[in-house]
């Protein structure tokens, strides 16, 4: 068996390569095998590779490709080790003898902290991002460096909180690296006084603008106070560019520690130290000019692609030294994202955060549910993310305070004094509890991780009903032969059965629509997924309004009227706002359906069939999930192609969708004034937008 070259890479001035510092033991003796590979390679043709007898088809999957940067963990790096590293000055403490390098060179490992920090946000891994920094890697030794130590202790501190919330979120399956801390230096000791070193450090730094200003004025300094460089030009610079990164960090974690508070307490605190970051955020990005303009050396490349506010490489950084951590996967090739970018992804976490802190908590499912759809139009991230599904999960309740049959119980329009009856004991009524609270998690996963878990979760929510229906027949007989409405047990039953059908059409709506926002429908598969859209939204529909009116007459028994007026007869007898707006939604589906029907069956260009599988494999490949939940019933391709064979423009003309969509859209308007959300979603459907052809 050849051994790796065992060379380092050729150097900038054309030297020969030196040898690597792995000494030989009694028992290995290092060979160069390059004379062999180059051999190999000459006489190989693409596609060809070398292999033993034994070599197969798992073989080839598992092997490793030497040399290449992405899959040979064992290539040769600049360092082997930390303490080599260390050993040949890669990260210096002081880091430089010259106080005024010294700082700027301390405030550009502290923007590359934050670059590395957001590409590990976005799904690398902690070791080859974050912890590429030498420093973090051996913290005691920046204990002489009180503004060092303190920032690589907090930015410690951080990592481990957005871990812990990661992984009691338990939505990192789609990012599986991102809780991965390959034995690294997470924890360590004293990092709970981390927020108090920052606080004397910063105290310091304080001391120091104010003794620059003071200089100004002509007043006098204090005579223990130590300048924190050599050029008193730079000093209030320099002064002002530290503190508003160190005010970050801290309120940054102050931001993560109070979200964690159970059952929303720290939510208010945490919305004052976000606006407190996004502050400082912008002083961080106004301090570039400074930091650009305090030295005479320029630059080389595009100042927008460093990962510095000056736009100088930061010391101390290697991310290779780590890349064999990375098993039990290959080390992926990490590009850390520009300084500018590191800056724009905080503001749109810290936006993000924003929002989920100033939710109201509202106890209505179907509010909250509206909420989540909301906020992930925005695109969310990660860690975003899984702050919002603790603070709606936890300890198995809503907001960790309402259990969430008495949640069920709201949003099935059932009487208060319901929500603690033992039937809750039933093994149907736990199960949807916890179908209720899978839903929830499920939605706060990103796009592509929903649509999967919602398709298969839909023959779940399909079996409860069956479940829940069996259990209330084998009580109570047919529903159809019970009219005691007194009875509590089969109220609850009733209820619960229609809010179950309700939520299992919204699922399957959003299962459909997430296909949209995914891009997994092409343009020739629009008229079949309107189609089925309009299947699933007449049903919605239908159930929906059931849900409301058993809704107001749970409230009209509430009210105990004796004698009905005229005017509520007449409120009574008009159809519920949202029902109009589900209505909206079915005119433009049919619309649309019919109109890409006639299309396709007058003009033969809007008819090409695909070379790769027929129109039916394409309707079971989108609706398998939905048709083996029998959702809708009695829907099937062969019903999709009787609904739209015979479909022409001449027909179509007879009758106005889109017209009716618009002539709803603009009734129940009045009805949302208070509901920007859904007056911005009428405006669309106005205008005629679904979803965009």
């Amino acid at each position: 068996m050849a051994d790796k070259p065992v060379y380092e890479e050729a150097s900038i001035d054309g030297q020969p390569p030196k040898l690597a510092s792995i000494p030989a033991s009694d028992t290995t003796v290092w060979a160069d095998a390059s004379p062999l590979l180059q051999a190999a390679c000459a006489g190989l043709r693409d596609g060809e590779l070398i292999h033993g007898d034994n070599f197969n088809l798992f073989a080839a999957m598992s092997a490793l490709e030497i040399m290449d940067p992405k899959m040979d963990s064992g290539i040769v790096c600049t360092y082997y080790s930390i303490d080599e590293a260390i050993e040949n000055g890669a990260a210096p403490i002081p880091i430089s003898l010259d106080s005024t390098i010294d700082v700027r060179c301390t405030i550009d490992i502290m923007d590359h902290l934050l670059a590395c920090e957001a590409a590990w946000h976005k799904g690398h891994s902690l070791a080859q991002t974050v912890f590429s920094c030498i420093y973090l890697l051996r913290l005691d030794r920046t204990a002489p460096h009180a503004l060092l130590h303190s920032y690589c202790r907090i930015i410690r501190a951080t990592c481990k909180a957005v871990v812990s919330v990661v992984s009691d979120a338990r939505t990192h399956e789609e990012e599986d690296l991102f809780t991965m801390t390959y034995g690294l230096p997470l924890n360590g000791d004293g990092d709970d006084k981390c927020l108090s070193i920052l606080n004397a450090v910063e105290e310091t730094i304080s001391r120091q603008l104010r003794a620059c200003k003071a200089t100004s004025s002509k007043r006098r300094l204090p005579e223990d106070l130590e300048p924190l460089q050599s050029n008193p030009n730079l000093e209030e610079g320099f002064c002002k560019a530290l503190l508003c990164r160190l005010r970050f960090r801290k309120h940054f974690f102050h931001v993560l520690s109070c979200m964690k508070r159970p059952q929303g307490r720290g939510l208010e605190s945490a919305r004052k130290h976000i606006a407190s970051c996004l502050t400082e955020l912008e002083s961080i990005l106004k301090s570039a000019d400074f930091l650009r303009s305090c030295f005479d050396e320029s630059c080389e490349g595009d100042i927008d692609d460093k990962t510095t506010a000056s736009g100088f490489e930061p010391i101390g950084f290697d991310a290779m030294l780590n890349s064999r951590l990375s098993a039990p996967t290959p080390p992926r090739a990490i590009k850390i994202l520009s300084w500018k970018k590191a800056v724009e992804y905080f503001v749109k976490l810290l936006h993000d955060l924003d929002v989920i802190c100033s939710y109201s908590l509202d106890p209505h499912l179907e509010s909250l549910l509206r909420f989540v759809v909301q906020f992930q139009k925005s695109q969310p991230d990660l860690v975003a993310r899984s702050h919002l599904q603790l603070l709606l999960v936890q300890d198995g309740k809503l907001y960790g305070r309402d259990p969430f049959f008495a949640v069920i119980n709201k949003a099935a329009a059932l009487p208060e004094a319901t929500k603690n009856h033992d039937i809750q004991k039933n093994e149907s009524f736990l199960q949807l509890g916890m179908l209720v609270m899978n839903l929830l998690k499920i939605l706060c996963t990103n796009a592509a991780w929903q649509r999967r878990k919602l398709g298969k979760f839909l023959q779940d929510w399909r079996v409860i009903y069956v479940q829940l229906e069996l259990a209330f027949r084998n009580e109570y007989g047919e529903v159809s032969s019970s009219s005691n409405d007194e009875n509590t047990c089969m109220k609850i039953f009733q209820h619960i059965l229609l809010w179950v059908e309700e939520q299992t059409y919204w699922i399957a709506f959003r299962f459909l629509i997430l296909g949209f926002e995914l891009e997994l429908y092409s343009t020739g598969e629009y008229c079949m997924v309107y189609w089925y859209l309009y299947a699933v939204l007449i049903k919605l529909t239908e159930k929906t309004h059931l849900m409301m009116a058993v809704s107001h007459d749970t409230a009209k028994r509430k009210g105990k009227k004796k004698k009905d007026s005229p005017k509520d007869l007449a409120r009574e007898s008009r159809i519920p706002p949202a029902v109009l707006f589900l209505q909206c939604y079915i005119c433009l589906a049919e619309g649309l359906t019919m109109m890409l029907a006639a299309l396709r069956n007058e003009i033969p260009v809007f008819h090409s069939p695909s070379p790769f599988n027929t129109e039916h494999e394409k309707f079971v490949q989108h609706f398998e999930l939905l048709q083996r939940a029998c959702i809708p019933d009695h829907v099937s391709y062969p019903s999709y192609k009787e609904s739209t064979t015979h479909a022409r423009f001449s027909t179509l003309a007879m009758y106005n969708y889109f017209k009716d969509a618009q002539r709803i859209a603009k009734e129940v308007k009045s009805s949302f004034s208070n509901d920007p959300e859904r007056l911005a979603e009428l405006r669309k459907l106005e205008q005629g937008i679904f979803y965009p052809i």
